[in-house]
């Protein structure tokens, strides 16, 4: 990133965006619990489908910044032909299990429309709404490991 320059990060946005709902609609449960005594059966629901896509748009963020685990230790001691061919071969095993995880969460998603038409418990929304979050928000997931290759790439060829 240039300095001077903001880029708007439509996943961190998102990221935030979910996790201060996540909070809101958890402190206005606990104070609802407190003052009245009553909880909403709904917030149960809406935070852990918020938290499921956090998940994933965090995974794709983590990815970007090289917070997934790694051996770097051995990663320092290969010579650079091994250290490109290991960047690809991490870049496409990470694509590779996002692909299968939304190839499985399509088929549950055809089969919720087509065949089961189950609806939440506390909201009646249809489940395959909840559903569709990963595969779209995991597009962000997609970037951040193209985006950490082609950086860890570049400093290798930059000689760092």
């Amino acid at each position: 990133m240039k300095k001077g320059r903001e880029h708007i990060r439509v996943d961190h946005w998102l990221a935030a965006i979910f996790l201060f709902t996540m909070a809101a609609i958890a402190f206005v449960n606990v104070l609802s619990r407190y003052l009245f005594h009553f909880s909403f059966a709904a917030t149960e629901e809406i935070t852990i489908n918020l938290f499921v896509w956090l998940t994933v748009i965090g995974g794709g963020i983590a990815f970007e910044r090289g917070g997934h685990l790694g051996m770097i230790t051995l990663y320092n001691l290969f010579p650079r032909r091994i250290k490109k061919f290991s960047i690809l071969l991490s870049a496409t095993l990470s694509a590779l299990l996002f692909i299968l995880v939304d190839f499985y969460m399509i088929k549950a998603i055809y089969s919720e429309i087509t065949q089961f038409q189950a609806t939440s418990a506390a909201l009646g929304i249809p489940v395959w709404i909840y559903y569709a979050g990963v595969p779209v928000l995991s597009i962000f997931v997609f970037l951040g490991v193209y985006r950490d290759a082609t950086l860890k790439l570049s400093k290798l060829e930059q000689g760092s």
